[in-house]
């Protein structure tokens, strides 16, 4: 059997876990780069993130009310309140200047710095403010309706956070809470990794530009662009390169131009056993390692990857709906993996299946899923009509449903796995 025939029909099949454990072994994280802050959303940490001082770095209270001494109020009731004279009042952001002593209060608002001598903070609700009678006296007073344990609404010093504590890890994504951590302890700056460059080429003299109008035989290339927003999705950089014709020289000389300047290429079309398609002739020809190019899944059975000019090449299934499962599968984990995820494969989750799937497969088969909660319980169901050539249901789906192989089908009500991939 000639190199390409074997190519074609003598493939080796592996399981989409092993080809996932191949493509790892390749895997190099990108260079650190530093970014403001207000950059860096949704970017991952390039190293760990330690507290250089404990969060509140001083006594905080959490209501507004006044500050006291725990044993001033112990007797108080609504019918017998504790009368204190109010000798401060502190606003969030100040210092305050007077202890608080035995029979005193100080009138403090949330956030603001508890006064040494009180021990607890009474919530406004539980008093009133009382103006006294005595000519030329500028203080007031104020009745304690309840009594409160010491320390009750006081947060202590490192109450929240430590000094040296870990805040953050390596590989964290920064969302909301990591930001507000990040500018807590004053990282106007902060070192990301680079966000993985991943060059997208679709293939096939039948592709015209978006911008062309429709010809006879011919269709725009839509898989660009839907594999630039998942790859924008995961993390990474698109970068859209022209189609491909279908000349085995000609892709060659413009993927080993653009190997070099990216870190990740991706491809679909042009893997399966056709007489154009172009990626199988390219890889009986290749300098570089061809690491599969069948693995055991519907949609996508050919989809393949090559390790070339020290960059991953993977080759995903022309068809809209197997290149968008198998970007899913393989290229997100890649990209994540590459820009610091420490977590890069989405964890399955069950669901019910919410009507019946009366296609067996000899493979296992992920199919195309939306999900919606019914009485507490997680269904789903294929979103559309299920064929790796339909495009349209792929803006419905939230999930991949596995579904094992063998069979003859699935029964509405059974359990399956999901991948989450919203």
């Amino acid at each position: 059997m000639n190199t390409d025939v074997k190519l074609k029909f003598g493939r080796k099949v592996i399981s989409v876990e092993e080809a996932r454990s191949v493509l790892s072994e390749y895997i190099e994280l990108t260079e650190t780069e530093i970014v403001p802050l207000s950059a860096a959303f949704n970017r991952r940490l390039a190293g760990d993130i330690y507290a250089d001082h404990p969060v509140p770095h001083f006594r905080r209270s959490g209501v507004d009310g006044y500050a006291v001494c725990a044993a001033d109020i112990e007797q108080a009731t609504p019918e017998n309140p504790a009368i204190l004279h109010v000798i401060e009042h502190i606003p969030s952001g100040t210092v305050p200047q007077l202890t608080v002593y035995s029979g005193a209060a100080s009138r403090i608002m949330t956030g603001a710095p508890v006064p040494d001598g009180a021990d607890c903070v009474v919530m406004l609700e539980m008093t009133d403010a009382l103006p006294l009678l005595d000519v030329g006296v500028s203080s007031t007073q104020v009745c304690i309706k309840k009594n409160i344990p010491i320390g009750s609404n006081i947060t202590p010093i490192a109450g929240e956070i430590a000094a040296q504590e870990l805040l953050l890890p390596q590989g964290s994504q920064i969302g909301p809470g990591e930001a507000a951590i990040l500018a807590t302890f004053g990282y106007s700056c902060v070192a990301v990794f680079r966000k993985p460059r991943v060059a997208i080429f679709s293939t096939g003299s039948e592709l015209l530009n978006v911008e062309e109008a429709l010809q006879p035989g011919r269709i725009r290339n839509s898989n660009s662009y839907m594999l630039a927003a998942q790859v924008e999705a995961a993390g990474g950089e698109a970068v859209i390169m022209h189609a491909l014709s279908d000349n085995v020289e000609e892709v060659e000389v413009a993927l080993l131009e653009t190997l070099g300047k990216v870190d990740l290429v991706i491809t679909s079309g042009g893997v399966s056993v056709g007489d154009y398609d172009v990626l199988v002739d390219l890889f009986g020809r290749f300098a570089g390692k061809l690491l599969f190019n069948k693995v055991a899944m519907r949609p996508g059975t050919p989809t393949s990857a090559a390790f070339w000019e020290n960059r991953l090449l993977l080759s995903l299934s022309g068809n809209p709906g197997a290149s968008f499962v198998g970007f899913e599968l393989f290229a997100k984990p890649l990209i994540k993996a590459m820009s610091g995820c420490p977590t890069p494969y989405p964890e399955a989750i069950t669901a019910y299946l919410d009507v019946d799937y009366d296609k067996g497969s000899a493979f296992p088969r992920y199919v195309r899923g939306t999900t919606h909660v019914e009485n507490g319980c997680l269904r789903v169901k294929p979103s559309g009509i299920d064929k790796s050539s339909i495009m349209v249901s792929i803006k419905d789906a939230d999930c991949l449903i596995q579904l094992p192989a063998g069979g003859s089908g699935f029964a509405r009500g059974e359990r399956v796995l999901i991948f989450p991939i919203k």
